[in-house]
């Protein structure tokens, strides 16, 4: 008898084995997608939509439409989860270093630097963006303010004033460079030397990893390099002043940083990755940010009505000569809703990737590790259920409270981009200044925008300008 319960023993624990296989199963199961070519997958697809700046609708939507707002497919090598909606939002961005991991290409990380906050992980991420947010929080940015009007109030002056016609893209990437360069880090290069070696870098943030000559990885390494010889000596220069007492005002983040360099919190390599980073972070994005907001109010002259009334009432407080404050800023509510409006409908970043470094379960799907996850701006902003008539310009939306990580053109989490504020502030001063200074049209109202790797109007959207003739708004000294 023994022996034929023990013969039962086998058969009955396999038995069990497939129901608990089955059950496993049924309820953990990779989402559905194609994952395309071995290694390839993909990816000429997305690149294709990317370039002709048509992510959403011939990459993201057909896929949503066909297997859901949470696909699998595979980009760039890597098996990778696309996710869509305010709670994926929120589920991955807050489960950062818990659950994943940013997760740049080799180029980027290559280029922005392997000692920037975007590679940085847990405390050492944590220690790194509590020193950057200290001079990047809105009771510290009161007192840039005057000096952010300041340099636009030159940029125009030299730029716009004596032209019927200038690039608004370049012009709007040109002040918001030098705000940051100057105000922020307090470093007086030569402008026009300085932005084009930053722009050659851009290029190849996003290339293939090919150092070979002339490849776009290989031109970028090289204007890096440019880069971080110069900003060795900057902060090198810092850190002598800081140590004899004889510090300026000039580059408050510059000083915050050299003093957590002198303190020994970090290293002279982190400082200069984050200039780096922080250049590119605050510039190239919110100079896209303005000049689609100058392109929305062209196509929308009813909310250009709103705007400029809202920036005529501030300018008649003002003295002549009187520089905005940051009391004055707090006013363009309306303007924030129209550059959030635009920045829904036309984000400066289709998302970012993660890294899953465990098996990640959410929503019934099962997410091994080792998988990237793309989390997409389109994918939430473009969703009916978070927005009423998605694709309809309309910022009064934001006049009352929106969903928690529905509007994510900033991300969100613990990777909050940490110049969010100071974004906002260089958006709603530049706007003030234009608004009440000068009348604009588009020269190519239909003017297509394409990406490479971000963002951009192909013909950098030439506009037509004239002063307007009385000068209503206050002007920099």
């Amino acid at each position: 008898m023994a022996a034929y319960i023990f013969s039962l023993l086998p058969p009955f624990f396999f038995i069990i084995f497939l129901i608990h296989k089955t059950f496993n199963k049924n309820t953990t199961k990779l989402p559905s997608g194609q994952m395309g070519l071995p290694w390839i997958g993909e990816t000429i697809a997305f690149y294709r939509a990317q370039r002709n700046n048509q992510l959403f609708d011939t990459f993201f939507q057909p896929r949503i439409n066909k297997h859901g707002k949470i696909f699998k497919t595979r980009l760039m090598g890597s098996p990778t989860v696309v996710v869509n909606g305010p709670t994926a939002n929120k589920f991955f961005m807050s489960n950062e270093f818990k659950l994943v991991v940013s997760s740049w290409p080799t180029s980027s990380v290559e280029l922005m630097g392997k000692n920037s906050i975007m590679e940085k992980q847990g405390d050492s991420h944590r220690c790194l963006r509590g020193i950057i947010a200290s001079t990047l929080a809105p009771a510290a940015l009161h007192a840039i303010v005057p000096r952010i009007c300041t340099s636009i109030h030159k940029h125009l002056s030299k730029n716009w004033q004596h032209n019927k016609e200038i690039s608004l893209h370049r012009s709007t990437k040109m002040i918001t460079f030098t705000i940051v360069l100057e105000c922020l880090f307090g470093i007086g290069v030569e402008q026009e030397t300085m932005f084009g070696v930053f722009e050659k870098v851009l290029e190849g943030v996003l290339a293939a990893p090919i150092d070979f000559p002339g490849t776009k990885f290989w031109r970028a390494k090289r204007a890096r390099g440019e880069i971080e010889k110069v900003l060795v000596g900057e902060v090198r220069r810092k850190r002598e002043a800081m140590e004899g007492g004889r510090e300026g005002e000039d580059g408050m983040l510059l000083s915050t940083l050299v003093a957590a360099l002198i303190r020994g919190e970090i290293t002279e390599e982190e400082v200069v990755d984050n200039v780096v980073l922080l250049v590119f972070a605050a510039h190239d994005t919110t100079s896209y940010a303005i000049t689609m907001t100058f392109k929305m109010l062209v196509n929308h002259p009813d909310c250009y009505s709103l705007l400029l009334k809202e920036h005529e009432d501030i300018a008649r407080n003002k003295r002549p000569g009187e520089v905005l404050m940051f009391e004055d800023v707090k006013k363009m509510e309306y303007t924030w809703h129209v550059a959030r409006e635009t920045m829904r409908l036309c984000p400066p970043i289709f998302g970012s990737f993660r890294k899953a470094i465990t098996d990640i379960e959410f929503e019934g799907y099962m997410i091994p590790k080792g998988w990237k996850v793309l989390w997409t701006t389109y994918g939430t902003h473009y969703d009916e259920e978070c927005f009423a008539d998605p694709m309809s310009f309309n910022p009064s939306r934001f006049a009352d409270p929106i969903q928690a990580y529905s509007f994510i053109p900033f991300g969100g989490g613990p990777r909050l981009c940490a110049g969010y504020q100071l974004a906002k502030l260089i958006i709603l001063v530049f706007v003030h200044y234009v608004a009440t200074q000068y009348n604009w049209s588009l020269v190519y109202p239909n003017e297509s925008i394409v990406m490479d790797p971000l963002p951009f109007p192909s013909k950098g959207m030439p506009i037509k300008i004239s002063p307007k003739s009385v000068i209503s708004s206050s002007t920099a000294s």
